[in-house]
């Protein structure tokens, strides 16, 4: 599966089929720090990948109202 990850922008091709976790867990990245997406759709930290996709992991930005 292709994994494209952001800031700064790489590319990364990772066998399945994986669960987010694991995947996360192999790029040490931490789950409540990035988004998980495939195509427009968020992917839940639950789900298995079967190896197939194109996954884009992008990092969470918050701002917020003065």
């Amino acid at each position: 599966m292709k994994v494209v990850l952001r800031n700064p922008r790489r590319e990364l091709e990772i066998a399945g089929p994986i669960s987010v976790v694991a995947l996360l867990n192999r790029l040490e990245l931490n789950r409540e720090s990035v988004l998980v997406i495939e195509g427009d759709e968020l992917v839940p930290g639950d789900a298995t990948l079967d190896g197939t996709q194109t996954i884009e992991i992008r990092p969470v930005i918050s701002g917020g109202a003065e």
